[in-house]
């Protein structure tokens, strides 16, 4: 899993300071309106709302385009859209395992944006289930690095339920079950321990290990999956060594 949380908390990082921060922007809003609609508008109550507020803030999203989208959210103002949850399967170039989730107004814009995306990228739609077993639903904790060190961070998530701790590079990834996530965080706060996110998300269980072609074709098919405003997340089984991602970044 290194490559891919390396390679995504690079782009996410990139992302907030170049042309797509309009495009990230959205994401976000878009997750905490459902958050709230799904969970209530308050934060204390909605531990999910909680981590969509946070990774917003921590991505220089606007206080207040944040409070707009938690009123939409909670019907306390006109404008939410009914958004749904679309998982899309598929391979990628390489024999790539790929799940691309959507949330959006319109299926039929979805589907139709993902499937141009993949078949002019090297990709193909594969049948639901035919992908999705590669995978497990885990909770994942960005945590940057600054003084900390590893064993910092691991003494202060394990008995939170903290399965394994990432090194990204500039930041540690702690892996937990998806129930666990939310003690997880909030271990890292009472240990006044800083993190960039916290969500549930889809860890690989097998890697695909590319080489730099390999790699430059995963990423543009899922550059050209995320360009779309209804794919909110691309989730892939590959695994791509420091030197070669090296060359990639140059």
């Amino acid at each position: 899993m290194s490559g891919h949380s390396k390679w995504a908390t690079t782009k996410h990082k990139k992302a907030v300071i170049d042309a797509k921060r309009g495009k990230l922007f959205a994401k976000l809003i878009k997750n905490i309106e459902v958050a709230a609609r799904t969970g209530g508008g308050d934060p204390d109550g909605n531990p999910t709302l909680f981590d969509a507020i946070q990774k917003a803030k921590k991505s220089s999203v606007p206080n207040t385009n944040i409070d707009r989208a938690v009123k939409r959210g909670a019907g306390l103002e006109a404008g939410g859209a009914d958004y749904q949850t679309i998982m899309y399967e598929g391979y990628g170039p390489n024999g790539v395992a790929v799940l691309i989730e959507c949330l959006t107004d319109n299926r039929n814009r979805a589907a139709s944006d993902v499937r141009v995306a993949m078949t002019r990228n090297g990709g193909s739609m594969a049948d639901p289930g035919s992908v999705s077993y590669l995978f497990n639903r885990k909770g994942v904790v960005i945590v940057p690095k600054g003084e900390l060190s590893e064993d910092d961070v691991l003494t202060a998530v394990l008995e939170a339920g903290a399965e394994e701790v990432n090194d990204l590079g500039e930041s540690f990834e702690v892996v937990s079950e998806a129930s666990d996530l939310v003690a997880v965080r909030t271990a890292l706060q009472e240990a006044g321990i800083d993190y960039d996110s916290a969500e549930n998300s889809f860890v690989p269980t097998m890697q695909v290990e590319l080489d730099e072609e390999g790699a430059r074709r995963i990423f543009r098919l899922i550059d050209a999956l995320e360009d779309s405003d209804d794919v909110q997340n691309v989730f892939a089984n590959f695994d791509v060594a420091d030197d070669v991602m090296a060359r990639v970044d140059a």
